[in-house]
């Protein structure tokens, strides 16, 4: 058992003692040690033991509800510990956070502190302000329910600093995103409600005389919007009365301290020591306070709170008229009268700051108006009685003015709409008890009996629900109510009531007042008491303590009454913001109030009279009560200061003060309400790990941990009762903790027994062993030695030297003999062996030999079948590709066969037409000859008529070839035309003009059908010229017909070479030129125009000679293919040069394949401008169908000689426009061919780019292949052209369908876009693009690429404006697509790499030399040549610094939720974990891993970035930066946590702590990143692990800890030191003394004292110059970027 108890002393409160002497039941005494070393016989009540002191391990714990035993000096000595040697001045008691006051300045309270605390569970972190107020913002955010912080304590004790920390969380992590700066609003109200109710006590140089309740609003997004703030019992007494060493309210040293200054001259006023209000105390200055600095910081914050100057300075004239009115000499006339001169120059100013008449004033200060029934009497008073009531109205000013100020600052802060939730601050003062207690004291005690009743009943509903929420079962405890003394103050016929009733009566005395209280309540109530030696006292007892009053002036304070004629004077004042003041019904200043709508549990007593209600006693009981309305209707949070010392001295503990202070705040009750049921309260897993030490191996095969708890439990304590098992956690009576930790300790202490016994056994054998092998070679020698001089004599000698020297030489004989034999077997075994492995070698040789001939031999003839295999293979392919080559003409053939037949069909039955046509033409004739002879005579009486008609016909023939002729000039200069702007304009400008050809074509038919109408007028006249000439002609129309019949033969004859030429011609277009594509790319007007009248027919006429400059073509290639094959058999035997004759050879193959494309391109263009020639065409046809009209009417007339002359001159006609046609198309489309080139380049780029990288490796290897055909056929030159012939097809077909810029001479590495394509390329290849589908295959930065070549296309053209245009909209692209992938890693990453590569894609072809230096000659020649981009150089390297930020931020957002978790709570090493008992606030980590974060989580997400950057080709320079700030940022959060939470702070810890570190390292190391200086960032957390690890003891320990711990301050080094903490009896913690020892080392650096590292901070990022190796010709558009309108140039 635990042998270590705590005694009563008077000093110390309480002393830790030692049993020396086993304690038996019964004994009266207790025999003790005490701790330095007295020996004492305590008394003992057998009935009431002294309490035992818990282990030392449970010491210094965050929790006091972690404590074993909870008693009050087991609370009192481990907040002494925590606060004296671990410098701890927060410790949870519960509910309760206790806050010592450490009257220094600590660095714990800094925007990372408050960071560090944001989000994260009360249990998690070490005690802390900051986790009371992220707990009531939590529960607010979570339950949507009002929270409340009571702060509480005495004076000094640091009320008013916690509350304004928790103002200041608020402001901080709620913070709105509006510019209206709510928040600093908020703060800015404690400085000014501290200069104008804060004051210099005997006990605080800042103590708040006042309460104070300020309500922060928050909206639905939990942002502040608002407060509200209540006040409670302002000390007005100290405005006019100051004890010695005290001072009044700041605000007057304030204005005293700026007198001096302009804008306040006119308040007349001078230093405080002139005034009566602000000497009295004798302490006009408190040291480190400068008065000046700080009234012009009040004036900031008035001003922050839009209180401009002017109200200001009507606030400062009503404080400087208090401290005149205060200097005001009130001189006695006589005993019963006074008088205050008129010339009193403190009166006049008096007066003028207030504009008051100064007559009335001087008059009614000294006198008073008595009103009765009957008449009013003015009565003179004395001067003590003038001085009283000079005092009451200065403190009535300065009460309204206070009001006021507070209702301005209210409404300064009041928000437009409703508030969703709020979180209210209470500061307010604690339990006081002075020498003389007074009024202020009795209020003050009061309401904290009202908090504490709260806070009780509080408590215990919190017991309630946490017993009914485990189910275990719930028994009534006692706790002390204090509703008796409650009823004692302010029932009905209490204190307070008698007090107001006496306050009634005209002639009311405190001493009638306390007789009426020694009547009602002396030997009646119990809490009630009369002083012994006093008659002007009474005594209450609260339920801190019993409190002394004193009578005197409580009548005058109640009332708080000034003399009503005063009241007027100042309500007539012009001043407006005195006569406001006074007005009866002034304004609310809670305009919050209304919103709280909840009854009190127990009714507020309301008093009938008026007047009653009008006093001091009855507004502060209602606005109590109303607090209290608020409080319960709110979930509260606690927080208790407790003033350590009264000397304010650093880290200095009164126990007597602390443990008055305890008692008083109910820190004490709320552990004796805990002490009575089950104190102690474990999770089963945190019991598990704690405790698995104590279980069986029979009980750890268990998989239910629950189970195993339960068991052990049953096995190790036997009562019962003494512990519960609850749903999540196991409840603990006080002590069991502490057994168990003995039962833990005890076995550990066996272990460590055991282990000691076999090590030292283990040393003690060794030793041993060591020591008698010494022994025994020592008694060897010394036997040896004893024998020999023993022994040896002079025979003895001689006969050993003789016995030698026989042994000499009879062992060499031996030895010699045995070498012989020896040597003799070796000689003859290296014979036999040498003469085996000779003709072993020979036999070798020769086979070898033989076996060389017939593997040269066998390998010749394994050649010849292996080049037969590969030439029959080869052959078989080339016959299976011309097989498929032949069947394929084969079909051609087929469908041209077909096609003939049915134009033989058509023929066919044309002719027939035409027989049938000749026929009646003969039966016409005979018909003729009869009539003929009739018109003889007719005939030449007509026939001179008829021969001047035909002269006229001849010359209107020759007048319309004229105007055919000149039409034709017409039109050929039209075409010149269109050739010229076809360049110049658009297709939309050519679609214009051929609707204007159409246009002149209508008129130009219209034109036609006008002359078609004349001639059929000269047709009538044919016809009588016919008829009248007959029967002349009848002979010429027989000859006619036999000459028909012979031109009829000719012209089939023709028209079969016709057919013939055009079946091979179409032949040629169809293998040379795919009509598919041509046909997709024209438009339906253009084949309109094409279908129109059979001109397709002509087209193909036109297009022969383009054919026979094919077949030249094709020619000339055959013989390059020739030379090609004579190359290559020529340097087959050259291996080493092969390679570059390839090069020369594609090289070669790629000037035929761009000849090809010209002239396809020209064929194409041909088709093109066919439409264009459309009118010559027809009229051409309308020309021969004049014709055909007129010879068909003169053959009527002339029988058979005209038809046959119209055939002949038409075919003649035909034939020489056909060639005239073909004449100037040739000429027009060799001009034209290379402008519309690029037109159909460009109609072709969407379907080039999809197919780019498959056609360049077909292209390869089909010319590999053959080049090996054209080799091996040398001697067959007919198939060899058949075979160049098809190549060249299929290379034509290629090229048309993927038709790429290879890699020519002429290739500058550009890309080709319009101006309006510039949205539709950032949206592609910017907005729309993917990651993950562009890293896979591609050179890292394409999209930048690209975007440079667009940029370098700009430059190329000299167009300033498209190039601006181009980099702006590229910009904001970026900037787009970063703000809608602000969160996004991979996004932000790919983009970050991007921009990168495009900014040194900017810097490489600027043309600068510093950025040209890695550059290939190549590339030099494609850099910028007409504009300066570093404007947005500049531009770009800030967007990609602004990326890089976000990308951080992002990284840092992902893994953050890790680092604690993974780097401090995990325990991967086994045996070293380190959980404790936690307390009432328990840990929300669980050591269950099976939900949370591991050290492999932290390695995962690391290597997922780095993955995903190296996927992204982020530069190497930049991955090392962001790798740096990464392990930064893990460093930092975990070496902050670690500051942070004591727990953490063990031996055990460190070690997790290094090994997690060295996980880290290795990481770095498998991934080659050890020169990114990450490693650095993480030594002030190996240092901090290191120094939890190493010795705290010796003063050789501090030094080296100086030396080692280099990267931390003396701040984080004395906080570690503190922070230790044993997890077993075994360790140690460290001395206060050691920690001065190295503080003392550690004082002559100079480092910053900052406790926390800063999380956000960044190391400045460099964009490292990286040229790109990639030349921009090589750079392949995919086709998944949809960039098909952009042309490689």
């Amino acid at each position: 058992m635990y042998n270590r108890v705590w005694i009563p002393d008077n000093e110390e409160v309480w002393r830790s003692a030692e049993i020396t002497k086993n304690y038996k039941a019964g004994d009266r005494f207790l025999h003790v040690q005490l701790e330095d070393g007295t020996e004492l016989n305590y008394p003992v009540d057998p009935a009431a033991l002294p309490p035992l002191r818990n282990p030392d391990i449970l010491v210094g714990e965050n929790d006091l509800t972690a404590l074993s035993y909870l008693h009050e000096p087991a609370v009192l000595h481990n907040l002494k510990v925590r606060f004296v040697e671990s410098k701890l001045i927060y410790t949870y008691s519960g509910i309760i956070l206790v806050a010592i006051n450490p009257y220094k300045e600590l660095p714990i309270y800094g925007d990372a502190i408050i960071h560090a605390y944001s989000g994260q569970n009360m249990g998690d972190m070490d005690p802390h302000i900051f986790a009371v107020a992220e707990e009531a913002y939590k529960q607010m955010a979570r339950n949507n329910k009002n929270q409340s912080i009571i702060v509480s304590g005495e004076s000094g004790a640091g009320k008013t600093v916690s509350a304004r920390y928790t103002m200041r969380y608020f402001a901080t992590v709620s913070k709105s995103s509006s510019n209206a700066h709510v928040e600093d609003k908020v703060l800015a109200s404690n400085p000014i409600t501290e200069a104008v109710g804060n004051a210099k006590t005997t006990r605080n140089d800042n103590s708040s005389r006042f309460g104070k309740y300020t309500e922060i609003s928050f909206d639905q997004s939990y942002q502040i919007i608002g407060a509200n703030m209540r006040t409670y019992l302002l000390e007005k007494s100290r405005v006019v009365f100051q004890s010695e060493n005290e001072r009044n309210y700041h605000i007057f040293y304030q204005l005293c301290a700026s007198a001096m200054q302009p804008e306040f001259k006119h308040l007349k006023l001078g230093s405080a020591e002139e005034f009566n209000y602000t000497r009295m105390g004798g302490s006009t200055v408190i040291e480190g306070v400068d008065d000046r600095a700080n009234m012009v910081e009040t004036q900031k914050t008035f001003a922050l709170l839009g209180l401009k100057g002017d109200f200001q300075m009507d606030v400062f004239k009503m404080l400087a008229a208090i401290l005149h009115l205060g200097n005001v000499e009130i001189t006695a006339v006589g005993d019963e009268r006074s008088s205050i001169s008129l010339e009193d120059k403190h009166l006049s100013i008096f007066c003028e700051l207030l504009d008051l008449n100064c007559d009335k004033m001087a008059q009614w200060m000294c006198h008073r108006k008595i009103i009765t029934t009957s008449e009013t009497v003015i009565k003179p008073m004395t001067r003590a009685q003038a001085v009283n009531a000079r005092d009451a109205l200065a403190k009535k000013i300065y009460s309204h003015l206070f009001d006021f100020i507070v209702e301005r600052i209210n409404q300064a802060l009041q928000f437009p709409g409703k508030q969703h939730t709020f979180i209210g601050v209470l500061d307010i003062y604690g339990f006081e008890t002075f020498d003389v207690n007074s009024f202020e004291q009795f209020c003050i005690n009061y309401a904290n009996e009202k908090l504490q009743q709260q806070f009780n009943l509080h408590v215990f509903k919190l017991e309630q629900e946490e017993y009914m929420k485990e189910d275990i079962p719930w028994t009534l405890i006692d706790f002390y109510d204090n509703q008796p003394v409650i009823d004692l103050i302010e029932a009905k016929m209490g204190i307070l009531e008698l007090l107001d009733e006496e306050c009634l009566l005209p002639h009311g005395t405190d001493e009638n007042w306390l007789q009426k209280l020694y009547n009602n309540f002396v030997n009646k109530n119990a809490l009630f008491e009369k002083p012994r030696m006093s008659n002007t006292s009474f005594i209450v007892q609260h339920f801190a303590d019993k409190v002394q009053y004193k009578c005197e002036g409580f009548l005058e304070k109640n009332r708080d009454t000034v003399h009503e004629v005063l009241v007027e004077i100042l309500k007539e004042s012009k001043f407006h913001l005195c006569a406001n003041s006074f007005q009866d019904n002034p304004v609310s200043i809670s305009p919050f109030s209304s919103t709280i709508n909840i009854r009190s549990a127990r009714p507020v007593l309301k008093s009938p009279n008026k007047q009653l209600r009008m006093t001091v006693g009855s507004k502060f009981r209602s606005s109590l009560s109303l607090l209290m309305v608020t409080l319960n209707a709110t979930t509260p949070h606690y927080v208790r200061c407790i003033k350590p010392n009264d000397e304010k001295l650093p880290f200095e503990f009164d126990s007597k003060r602390v443990a008055q202070q305890l008692r008083a705040c109910g820190v004490l009750e709320t552990i004796r309400i805990s002490a009575q049921s089950y104190p102690s309260r474990w999770t089963y897993i945190e019991f598990f790990s704690r405790y698995s030490i104590l279980m069986t191996q029979q009980e750890l095969s268990i998989n239910d941990k629950k189970q195993i708890c339960k068991i052990v439990l049953q096995r190790l304590i036997q009562d019962h009762n003494q512990y519960q098992f609850g749903r999540t956690k196991i409840f603990f009576r006080a002590g069991q903790v502490a057994y168990l930790e003995k039962l833990r300790s005890d076995k550990l202490r066996h272990a460590c027994i055991m282990i000691q016994r076999s090590v030292r056994g283990w040393l003690q054998r060794k030793k041993f062993l060591r020591l008698k092998g010494a022994a025994v070679t020592i008694q060897q020698y010394f036997r040896g030695q004893r024998t020999v001089r023993q022994a040896v004599t002079a025979r003895t000698l001689k006969q050993t030297w003789a016995a030698i020297i026989i042994q000499k030489y009879c062992r060499g004989y031996l030895v010699r003999r045995l070498c012989q034999l020896i040597h003799v077997a070796a000689v003859t075994i290296q014979a036999y062996t040498r003469g085996f492995l000779a003709r072993k070698k020979y036999r070798q040789m020769l086979e070898e030999h033989k076996a060389v001939i017939l593997q040269k031999y066998a390998r010749a003839w394994l050649a010849r079948r292996r080049f037969q295999n590969i030439r029959r293979f080869v052959l078989n392919i080339q016959l299976s590709y011309r097989v498929q080559q032949l069947q394929k003409k084969i079909e051609e053939q087929s469908r041209e066969n077909h096609g003939l037949l049915e134009r033989l069909t058509s023929l066919a039955s044309t002719h027939m037409n035409d027989m049938d046509t000749i026929q009646k033409l003969e039966l016409d004739l005979e018909k003729l000859t009869a009539q003929k002879r009739t018109y003889e005579e007719k005939g030449k009486k007509y026939k001179e008529d008829s021969e001047q008609k035909m002269l006229k016909l001849e010359n209107q023939n020759k007048e319309l070839q004229e105007q055919k002729e000149t039409l034709e000039i017409k039109l050929q200069e039209k075409t010149e035309e269109m050739k010229g702007t076809i360049t110049k304009r658009s297709f939309k400008v050519v679609k214009s003009e051929i609707k204007i050809l159409k246009e002149e074509k209508t008129q130009l038919q219209h034109q036609i059908q006008q002359e078609i109408v004349i001639q059929d007028g000269l047709k009538m006249e044919v016809e009588q010229l016919t008829k009248q000439k007959i029967p002349e002609l009848q002979k010429e129309i027989e000859l006619l017909q036999t000459q028909k019949l012979d031109v009829e033969k000719q012209a089939h004859s023709q028209k079969r070479e016709l057919r013939e030429k055009m079946s091979e011609v179409t032949k040629q277009l169809l293998e040379s030129y795919d009509f598919e594509d041509v046909r997709s790319r024209l438009s339906t007007e253009d084949l309109e125009h094409l279908n129109e009248d059979g001109e397709l027919w002509f087209a193909y006429e036109g297009l022969k000679k383009a054919t026979r400059v094919l077949e030249s073509h094709f020619q000339s290639q055959k013989e390059i293919y020739e030379k090609e094959i004579e190359g290559l058999n020529f340097k087959v035997e050259h291996l080493s040069q092969d390679i570059n004759h390839l090069q020369k050879l594609f090289r070669e193959e790629n000037d035929i394949n761009d000849g090809i494309r010209l002239e396809v391109s020209r064929l194409t263009s041909e088709n093109l401008v066919i439409p264009d020639l459309k009118q010559q065409v027809s009229e051409l046809e309308n020309q021969k169908l004049d014709l055909e009209n007129r010879l068909q009417e003169q053959a009527v007339k002339l029988k058979g000689k005209v038809p046959v002359w119209s055939l002949v001159f038409q075919m003649f006609k035909i034939n020489e426009a056909r060639n005239e046609v073909d004449i100037k198309e040739k000429e027009r489309l060799k001009v034209t061919t290379r402008e519309t080139e690029g037109l159909s380049n460009g109609l072709m780029q969407d379907e080039i780019q999809d197919e780019l990288q498959s056609k360049i490796k077909q292209e390869t290897t089909r010319l590999t292949v053959e080049n090996m055909d054209l080799e091996e056929k040398l001697d067959m030159k007919d198939r060899i052209i058949k075979k160049l012939e098809d190549q060249i097809k299929t290379l034509t077909k290629t090229i048309e369908k993927a038709h790429v810029p290879t890699l020519s001479k002429e290739y500058i590495g550009m890309m080709e876009y319009k101006k309006e394509d510039e949205e539709r390329i950032i949206q592609n290849l910017i907005l729309d693009l993917k990651p993950r589908g562009v890293v896979v295959n591609m050179i890292p930065g394409l999209p930048a690429h690209i975007l440079f070549m667009c940029v370098r296309y700009a430059d190329y053209l000299n167009d300033a404006d498209m190039l601006k245009s181009f980099m702006n909209v590229t910009i904001d692209g970026i900037k787009q697509v970063v703000k809608d992938h602000s969160e996004d890693f991979e996004m932000l990453s790919f983009w970050l790499s991007n921009t990168y590569y495009f900014l040194n894609c900017l810097k490489q072809y600027s043309g600068e030399e510093e950025f040209m230096k890695s550059n290939t000659p190549h590339q030099n020649k494609n850099c910028l040549k007409h504009f300066d981009l570093s404007e947005y150089r500049q531009i770009l390297s800030d967007l990609a610094i602004r990326i890089y930020h976000q990308f951080i931020i992002v990284m840092e957002n992902n893994i953050q939720p890790m680092i604690v978790p993974g780097m401090l709570e995990y325990e991967s090493l086994q045996g070293i974990s380190g959980l404790k008992p936690t307390g009432f606030r328990k840990r929300s980590s669980s050591i269950d891993d099976t939900d949370t974060y591991t050290m492999t989580s932290i390695l995962q997400q690391l290597s997922y970035f780095y993955s995903t950057m190296c996927q992204n080709g982020l530069d190497s320079e930049l991955l090392k930066q962001a790798v740096k700030q990464l392990f930064f940022l893990i460093g930092a959060i975990t070496l902050n946590s670690l500051f942070l939470r004591k727990d953490m702070c063990s031996c055990r810890k460190g070690m997790q702590i290094r090994c997690n570190i060295s996980y880290l390292e290795e990481w770095l190391k498998d991934k080659n990143l050890q020169s990114s200086n990450a490693k650095e960032t993480l030594e002030p957390l190996s240092q901090a692990a290191w120094l939890l690890q190493v010795k705290k003891i010796t003063d050789d320990d501090a030094k080296e800890i100086c030396e080692h711990c280099t990267s931390l301050s003396t701040v984080q080094i004395v906080k570690i030191l503190n922070s230790y903490t044993p997890i077993d009896d075994f360790e140690k913690r460290v001395t206060p003394s050691f920690v001065r020892k190295v503080q003392a080392m550690l004082s002559s650096r100079e480092d910053v004292p900052q406790l926390m590292l800063d999380t956000k901070y960044l190391f400045q990022v460099t964009f490292p110059f990286t040229p790109s190796p990639h030349a921009l010709e090589m750079i392949q558009v995919p086709s998944s970027f949809k960039l098909g309108f952009l042309t490689r140039v």
